[in-house]
């Protein structure tokens, strides 16, 4: 598997940890091995701009993710589909700033790398197809990707 993390933010980033996060999370969901996957942080100027020209949003957004060969989470007794994952673009400004609005919501501890993994997973689960614009599909993907967190962090 091929995961490239590229940190242009200007921020630190931990770019041993992303990597090891998205390696675990396209194991669990049983991606091809030889897939391959960018994962670029960015400052809120660039991002904004990828958000505007691909999105039709204005302003900076937290994750932006942009499937190349739709690929599709893996069954088990199934071979999955070899190919190029796509590109994941975070925007660690943003998540300082989501980060520090939970704290003053009460949960103290939260730092701005829970929110970057946070944000690397459902930008990763996006990538394979998945979707929060109904209940349904909200309650799905937002159920794995704690499930996710939860492994990782537990690992």
């Amino acid at each position: 598997m091929t995961i490239e993390v590229l940190n242009e933010s200007g921020l630190p980033l931990d770019v041993q940890a992303t990597s090891r996060l998205a390696r675990f999370v396209l194991d669990r969901m049983r991606v091809h091995p030889l897939a391959e996957l960018c994962i670029k942080a960015v400052d809120e100027p660039t991002i904004a701009e990828l958000n505007e020209k691909w999105m039709e949003k204005e302003g900076p957004t937290d994750v932006l993710a942009f499937p190349m060969d739709e690929l599709r989470p893996g069954k088990v007794n199934e071979e999955p589909e070899e190919g190029v994952l796509g590109d994941l673009v975070l925007c660690p400004v943003v998540a300082e700033r989501q980060a520090t609005e939970r704290r003053e919501a009460g949960d103290a501890g939260y730092s701005t790398e829970a929110e970057l993994q946070l944000l690397t997973v459902h930008g990763i689960l996006h990538l394979l197809g998945y979707d929060h614009a109904e209940p349904e599909e909200h309650r799905v993907m937002f159920g794995l990707q704690d499930q996710l967190l939860a492994e990782f962090r537990a690992g």
